[in-house]
């Protein structure tokens, strides 16, 4: 390597272009092999800086992200869940309704992928660099009545306001005193036309009361996720963790019985 190249080498460095450091020297032989211009040496000196920037960035906000697990659409088999409507999923995938600020309800019974398919929109908002956001419900309500007791509820609200994408999974498991629903509440109308949620329940709309406690506050709940926002309804979907048992004959279609999860 040139004393020059050397010299380029270190100034990048210096400038904290690590990745431009760590490739110019490869760069530079390539552009000497295929006769590049002075603009395409640097742009694909510069391409790979930000490419290695965006991966980082990437990693940070998956790890932040707190994803219980990291799968695509691409892995969802749609053939083994007809009940699902592919194409509204694809186009939720293009993150318009994040862009609106709009809410996606997953609706269903335990185990036909609902939490599957929240985690795939979740990892292309990532992947758009949007901020994501995952909690069960039951840590959310946890999480925010521990705050109210240390009178430090409004910067814990903050974390889960402030993520362009919100998941909270596991709505219809948690266990909400009148406090708590409140506190939900107030998440809920801070988040309002700001961000957008993923919710995923296997409870219907019209058990909301129960679930909260209060159909007075449930209704003022549901109003402000529904007025803007999509519903996917799975409906007398198998569950995936008893696909290959499904298929293999060893339970029949509509079998009873079936472990619970989402």
């Amino acid at each position: 390597m040139s004393a020059e190249l050397l010299q380029l080498e270190a100034d990048l460095q210096a400038l904290g272009l690590t990745a431009m450091a760590q490739h110019v020297a490869t760069v530079a032989e390539q552009a000497a092999r295929d006769n590049l211009s002075y603009v395409d040496f640097l742009q694909e000196l510069t391409g790979r800086e930000l490419e290695q920037r965006r991966q980082r960035w990437l990693q940070t906000k998956l790890r932040l992200a707190g994803l219980p697990f990291r799968k695509t659409l691409a892995e969802f088999d749609f053939s083994f869940q007809p009940g699902i409507d592919e194409r509204l999923i694809r186009e939720l995938a293009t993150l318009a309704f994040v862009r609106r600020h709009e809410n996606v309800i997953l609706l269903g019974s335990p185990g036909v992928g609902k939490t599957h398919l929240a985690v795939a929109l979740a990892l292309e908002a990532l992947h758009n660099r949007v901020d994501v956001y995952y909690t069960t419900a039951h840590a959310l309500v946890a999480d925010l009545r521990g705050a109210h007791l240390r009178g430090t509820l409004p910067r814990r609200l903050g974390v889960y306001t402030k993520a362009g994408l919100l998941v909270i999974d596991e709505l219809s498991h948690a266990t909400f005193g009148a406090e708590d629903a409140h506190h939900f509440f107030r998440l809920v109308s801070e988040r309002y036309e700001r961000g957008s949620m993923i919710l995923i329940a296997n409870r219907s709309y019209g058990e909301w009361g129960e679930l909260f406690g209060d159909r007075v506050l449930a209704a003022a709940i549901l109003d402000r996720i529904l007025h803007h926002s999509v519903t996917v309804q799975i409906r007398g979907g198998k569950s995936f963790r008893l696909k290959d048992q499904f298929r293999a004959g060893t339970f029949a279609a509509g079998a009873s019985g079936l472990p619970s999860g989402t």
